[in-house]
């Protein structure tokens, strides 16, 4: 059996596969508890995810609103836990509704526990949400 991926190339192989919009694969890379959080995300929207399963409903109909083209300007930093990094990146592209161009800035804390994501904390540009569009999450919040 081999070892699982250092923190750093798991979130190399998990834009990889966001960039090839396979959702489910991206799901897969997650433990079964993994908590994904979003501390900037505006009233209506989700603020805690708890498990694979309500991250894979979040992300289920991603590549339908935005369809992502790179993520340029990536750098992650190590910290002093070496299961957890410290990701600040673009994530570039088009909403797929209005045709307009999708430009956001992201920091990103993540924790892999056993080759896995157990902990995603998303700074996200809450602002960007405001265009038509952007709104993948649906009415359903």
């Amino acid at each position: 059996m081999s070892a699982p991926m250092p923190p750093a190339d798991l979130y190399r192989h998990s834009l990889r596969l966001l960039l090839d919009k396979n959702i489910p694969a991206w799901v897969a890379l997650w433990a079964e508890d993994g908590l994904m959080e979003f501390p900037f995300a505006p009233e209506g929207w989700p603020r805690r995810l708890e498990g694979r399963e309500a991250v894979a409903e979040y992300m289920r109909h991603y590549p339908d609103h935005i369809d992502l083209h790179d993520f340029p300007d990536l750098r992650i930093h190590r910290t002093t836990d070496p299961q957890t990094i410290v990701v600040e990146m673009r994530g570039v592209g088009r909403l797929v509704q209005t045709d307009a161009p999708f430009d956001m800035t992201y920091i990103a804390v993540v924790t892999v526990r056993d080759g896995r994501i157990a902990s995603y904390r998303d700074y996200w540009n809450p602002l960007t949400v405001l265009e038509p569009g952007a709104d993948f999450v649906g009415s359903d919040r």
